[in-house]
């Protein structure tokens, strides 16, 4: 039986995850910011020493984090320059030429990730078809490298017009550049996004090499501490899109991991919604900076092709940079234990985007944190028990968060415990503002949905967020402390390639398109095997077209035989489905294609909730505040390992890296897999209606 760690850093703490063959055990330590690598190993020789396992006992390590996310969003990326073909310096910030909002007279556009001093221009140009109307000039890009030499850029991006479509001019570029500056990284477009839509991939490439230097230094000494402490076991990365890959790929482009550690909790509640009959759910991940929302249907999570991050406009589409890579769909917000609350110039509550994190935390942790956040609510509230947080390892001081939160409700005459309600409360509305803009721009109704919570902060924060969406159905899965750390356990060792390679229907070229599969085939297949080395692969293959003249694609998986024929077909039936309709006699284009190899993952996890059967735990109560009735009840308060018979709410369901709130007018029961299911009491939901 194979022994797996899976380890996800977030902003505030680092889950563990140990999957002993038998059994899985969970641990939540603080993050170290300064670096990150220290806090992951001392957590890693934690559980291993509690378990009586040494580090050369461990078969492999499952590894996600949000440290390229956290980069991007403060802006503590490296200092990066850009050579663009001549004509084209200001692609960053000209954008879409629109406004994210057209009405909004003061808005101020972020500013590029690079400066405009450090954007460069090389002559040459190659056409739409990869026609070269102008050879590269190579004198020219000698001495644009002279320059970035002396402007002491750490990290070079390459995106050149139309290189999606012929990549020698980039090539050479990059190969002039590694003989002049062989320590500054390059990222090269058509190595990290050959597609059409010139700002996107410019965007996407930046994004990569800015966050390089940082994720290859990460990476090179977490490798170097395991490895000194005894480690032999390999270690893949999650992705953006759902999948794991080598330390290579990850250092190559690490673009790819912005979004890996949300992922890995699409993945755990997907094999939720699965193992308890779900079709229809909505995935509810809240760390201690963060608050993400995915929608999960029949099983698999939304995904897409394109996302934003680091939104200056908290939901409004435009206001974010924009990546084009896979990615599991989801939104994210600034709502987490760690997210600090103040009072706007109006003198109302607000809540996040701005997180206390694990340095120096909220004002329970002790660590010199003085401004009030959600946890310090939490506290407030009754919801916390101050001397079994985290399993005990945290000691939370009470008094100290209502000292942190009196300032804030004295200006509008509320007492600590009151101010604690309304901070938990906007930040339970933002979620729920959150929930329904993601669920409308999909085109589904969130009250129809079960919520999935996970996240150390998710089951504390659930039941509301499930009154204020309408939702009477919530799973908290086993360990949903760790939820991100445990997804990785499900998640296959999968690579995606994309190539835009543009193509008519009519004029459709079967040698062509095998040909760019087998190159996109051998970039991914020794990515995928060296992550799963003697395993099968799976190849999965979709065309993304569109009628000529539109403006967005749609994907088709290839038919076999491949025919054009067969391709028309296939995307009438895609675009039927999508539109209810199709546009007769209408030519049709192909702008790109993708290539998926996976291959299952190593093990699945022993059980779900790990460990042997606890006896029935004793019940206590403690008075906590009940948002609905808007004042403190008592509630009963049980370990979640000794729960057996349902519990009627208002109760706290206690373990070591949670707690679930229970809300008046909710029973919790134990379901399949050891999972936590709150289900709205009838007698409530006929109130409702």
């Amino acid at each position: 039986m194979a022994v797996r760690l899976a380890i996800d850093i977030g902003g505030t703490f680092t889950d563990i995850a140990l999957d002993t063959g038998s059994e899985i055990a969970a641990l939540k330590v603080l993050t170290t910011h300064g670096a990150p690598e220290e806090g992951v190993v001392a957590g890693v020789l934690d559980i291993l020493g509690a378990h009586g396992l040494a580090p050369g006992a461990v078969d492999l390590i499952l590894h996600g984090t949000t440290l390229a996310t956290n980069a991007i969003i403060e802006k503590k990326g490296a200092k990066t320059a850009l050579i663009a073909t001549d004509g084209f310096r200001d692609v960053l910030a000209i954008g879409y030429e629109d406004r994210y909002d057209q009405y909004d007279l003061s808005l101020v556009k972020p500013e590029p990730l690079v400066p405009r001093e450090l954007r460069f221009t090389v002559p040459e140009r190659v056409a739409v078809d990869g026609e070269v109307l102008k050879p590269l000039d190579e004198a020219a890009v000698a001495a644009v490298a002279e320059e970035i030499r002396a402007a002491g850029a750490e990290a070079i991006a390459v995106s050149l017009i139309h290189a999606y479509a012929r990549p020698e001019h980039e090539a050479r570029i990059g190969a002039i550049l590694s003989d002049m500056l062989p320590d500054v990284p390059v990222s090269l477009s058509s190595s990290v996004s050959p597609e059409a839509r010139e700002f996107e991939r410019t965007m996407t490439t930046v994004v990569n090499a800015y966050v390089q230097p940082l994720m290859a230094g990460y990476l090179g000494r977490l490798q170097s501490r395991l490895s000194a402490d005894g480690f032999v076991a390999p270690v893949l990365l999650m992705t953006s899109g759902g999948g794991l890959t080598t330390l290579e790929a990850g250092r190559r482009f690490p673009v790819r991991l912005v979004e890996s550690g949300p992922a890995g909790g699409a993945i755990l509640a997907a094999e939720v919604a699965r193992a308890c009959g779900e079709s229809a759910v909505m995935g509810f991940d809240m760390g201690g900076t963060t608050a993400k929302i995915c929608l999960i249907d029949d099983g698999v999570p939304t995904t897409a092709r394109a996302f934003e991050v680091d939104r200056a406009a908290r939901f409004t589409k435009g206001s974010g940079l924009p990546l084009r890579i896979p990615v599991i769909d989801m939104i994210e917000i600034g709502a987490g234990g760690g997210s600090i609350a103040r009072l706007d110039r109006l003198g109302r509550i607000t809540v996040g985007p701005e997180s206390a994190g694990s340095e120096p935390g909220p004002a329970a942790y002790g660590r010199g944190g003085t401004e009030p956040t959600v946890t310090d609510a939490d506290v407030a509230l009754g919801r916390l028990d101050p001397d079994n947080f985290a399993g005990g390892r945290i000691a939370l001081d009470a008094a100290a968060s209502e000292r942190a939160l009196t300032p804030l409700g004295e200006g509008l005459g509320l007492t600590p415990s009151m101010t604690a309600y309304g901070v938990s409360d906007i930040v339970d509305e933002n979620m729920a503002n959150a929930a329904r803009v993601h669920a409308v721009e999909n085109g589904v109704d969130a009250a129809g949905r079960t919520l999935v919570a996970f996240g150390g902060a998710a089951p504390l924060h659930a039941g509301r967020l499930a009154q204020k969406l309408g939702i009477s159905r919530v799973i908290v899965p086993a360990n949903a402390g760790v939820g991100s750390a445990i997804g990785f356990l499900y998640a296959p060792i999968a690579f995606e390639v994309v190539r835009g390679m543009h193509m008519l229907i009519k004029d459709f070229d079967i040698d062509a398109v095998a040909a760019l599969y087998a190159e996109m085939d051998a970039l991914a297949r020794p990515i995928v095997s060296a992550g799963a080395p003697g395993s099968p692969i799976t190849a999965t293959k979709v065309a993304y077209l569109r009628y000529v003249g539109q403006g967005h694609e749609v994907p088709v998986f290839l038919p076999e035989p491949l025919t054009g024929e067969a391709m028309h077909q296939a995307f009438e039936t895609a675009y039927r489905a999508l539109f209810n309709r199709v546009i007769p006699d209408a030519a049709v284009e192909v702008l790109s294609w993708s290539l998926l190899l996976s291959a299952p993952p190593s093990a699945l996890p022993a059980t779900a909730g790990g460990g042997d059967a606890a006896p029935a735990a004793e019940v206590t109560t403690r008075e906590v505040f009940e948002p609905a009735a808007e004042r403190f009840m008592s509630a009963k308060v049980l370990s979640r390992a000794g729960l057996s018979q349902p519990v009627v709410g208002p109760a706290l369901i206690v373990e070591d890296a949670t707690t679930t709130v229970v809300p008046d007018g909710f029973e919790a029961a134990v379901g399949p897999g050891g999972h936590l299911i709150l289900s709205q009491r009838e007698a409530m939901m006929e109130a409702a209606q």
